[in-house]
């Protein structure tokens, strides 16, 4: 009997709805599995949606930690992440309901997805989908 062909893992597509800023703990773990897959030369995008996109607003990422001990802040985690080749994505929806223009977020922000873009990946069999 033949073998079913291997698949082969082309992305990882992070959603972040609990990763509040108001739970400084919850912050850098999934910037951390965005570089490590990065770095592993898969495509990873980021999609920030509800209070996470405070992430995004100048200020508020630099003056986190996820804990004292730590001494990488949120910014710095989310830098790694970008520099291993991650893109960070903005909900419009999210935006729009904290009160944020699409324009005064951070640099290192790619543009903007939502719900749809994250649900294209979820269908993509090369893609794998983490919900924190």
């Amino acid at each position: 009997m033949a073998e079913p062909a291997a698949m082969t893992v082309k992305g990882v597509a992070l959603l972040l709805w609990a990763a509040d800023p108001s739970k400084p703990a919850r912050l850098a773990t999934p910037f951390f599995h965005a570089a490590a897959a990065a770095a592993m030369e898969l495509e990873v995008e980021i999609y920030c949606s509800a209070r996470s996109v405070l992430l995004l607003q100048p200020g508020v990422a630099a003056a986190l930690r996820a804990s004292e001990r730590h001494e990488k802040t949120v910014l710095q985690a989310m830098q790694e992440a970008v520099g291993h080749g991650a893109r960070l994505y903005a909900c419009t929806d999210a935006l729009a309901a904290q009160g944020l223009k699409r324009d005064a977020l951070i640099a290192e922000c790619s543009g903007h997805g939502g719900a749809v873009q994250f649900m294209a990946r979820l269908a993509d069999p090369a893609w794998r989908c983490l919900v924190f």
